[in-house]
């Protein structure tokens, strides 16, 4: 199915869509908070509790260890219940718990335990959010408004990637890292608000009273071995998400103490990088028309992986440039390859299997963010962050040939959606 930009008729119907307007308004709020937030933790860990780089490195692995531990069960739950009940559900708990931590700075008792335990909790709140999120999108939108409804909200994920980090040393320069996190909370808030205001209805699954929790996990995980085209973009997406974030890991730390850029300039440099991302989102639905979608897909990711090699290069300004351009460039590649697939994804899954594919695929792609976050962490503090930074742009590169070899290669667009129930 070739995934081309939708029709002026169709792009106008969805942002008359009150209720789109409300799901892109929360989350683009929501997405800017986090951004903060990404860069406000480690700044915390770093500047205020003086952690070292194995210490930065598990504060990013707690964020996603969730994904190993609660992801293939918070699927099978999405396909049970309501999808919007649950984001609510979801941004009230991270709300309190993100809230815990600046009200425990000014106390004058945090401490990097409470950094970690509070990134492990907002982590499974974050899982049953996005498996939700993502199954309750078709619904919203319908199946032919996919590509634009993902571009746009892949755009505003990236403009937030531009403004956070940015608004993240201003904050932490004008009134300390911690406030970054309170930035956070309140647009966990926004997004509740926003939530409670969408009319859209959904009727969940009624065949689950009989059936066992583990049975419909396996359901999920059937599918996704036996399925040659996702079972590709999930190996290399696991191998990638290793690579790329023990790559960041640590860019905090590398900023911060081989650099010598400070809050203000860590936070200019990300924002910079992060554009690079806003552009791939506007740029995903002409790389679609014109090469089609797998292999457009395919070229995005050719071009991003290699630009991680310029991150580690030179020092001073010429360093903070080089590294800005890396981030840029593979911002570009990375979200309008992942406008793409995760369209894809939406459009070839069994919508009452949805929810758990997703799962399935999210517990190996993203549980390998925490394997790669203690990676960069426990190299960077053995072989150096430079010298780690450098091995994980190489293995970026290396990650690319499971998609050479694999069966979307030949094709020029990703195939047609899947009507049939779980493989034999």
């Amino acid at each position: 199915m070739t995934a081309a930009p939708p029709a002026p008729a169709l792009r106008g119907e969805l942002l008359r869509m009150r209720d789109f307007r409300l799901l892109w308004a929360g989350e683009t709020t929501s997405m800017l908070g986090s951004s903060v937030a990404s860069v406000a933790l480690p700044l915390v860990a770093v500047v205020t509790l003086h952690a070292s780089t194995f210490t930065v490195g598990l504060l990013t692995a707690a964020a996603w260890l969730p994904w190993l531990l609660a992801g293939l069960p918070a699927g099978a739950w999405v396909d049970r219940s309501r999808k919007r009940p649950m984001m609510q559900v979801c941004n009230t708990v991270s709300m309190a718990v993100f809230a815990s931590v600046p009200i425990a700075a000014w106390l004058g008792v945090l401490t990097m335990t409470h950094l970690l335990v509070a990134a492990t909790v907002g982590g499974v709140a974050k899982v049953f959010f996005t498996l939700a999120y993502r199954a309750y999108l078709p619904i919203l939108v319908g199946g032919e408004r996919l590509l634009e409804a993902n571009t746009r909200l892949q755009g505003s994920e990236s403009a937030a990637q531009i403004a956070g980090p940015g608004l993240a040393g201003l904050l932490a320069q004008a009134f300390g890292a911690v406030s970054g996190v309170l930035a956070d909370v309140v647009s966990f808030g926004v997004a509740v608000l926003c939530l409670r205001s969408v009319r859209a209805g959904e009727t969940p699954r009624v065949d689950t009273a009989e059936r066992r929790l583990l049975a419909e996990i396996r359901d999920g995980l059937r599918f996704v071995v036996h399925d040659p085209y996702l079972r590709t973009l999930t190996t290399f997406s696991a191998m990638s998400n290793i690579a790329l974030m023990g790559f960041k890991s640590i860019q905090v730390v590398y900023l911060a103490r081989h650099l010598g850029a400070g809050p203000g300039q860590i936070g200019m440099v990300l924002a910079l990088a992060g554009a690079g991302g806003l552009f791939g989102a506007t740029l995903a639905g002409r790389v679609a028309s014109r090469f089609g979608t797998a292999r457009g897909f395919l070229l995005c990711e050719m071009f991003a992986a290699p630009m991680t090699l310029l991150g580690p290069i030179g020092g001073g300004a010429t360093g903070l440039a080089l590294f800005t351009a890396a981030g840029f460039g593979t911002g570009v590649g990375f979200v309008a390859s992942n406008v793409l697939t995760g369209t894809f994804r939406q459009q070839y899954c069994p919508a009452e299997l949805f929810g758990r594919i997703t799962a399935s695929t999210s517990a190996l792609n993203y549980g390998a963010i925490p394997l790669g976050g203690l990676l960069g962490g426990v190299l960077g503090e053995t072989i150096g962050v430079r010298e780690t930074l450098w091995l994980m742009a190489a293995a970026q590169v290396l990650s690319v040939t499971v998609l050479l070899f694999g069966p979307i290669r030949p094709l020029r667009d990703f195939p047609p959606p899947r009507r049939s129930g779980v493989p034999a």
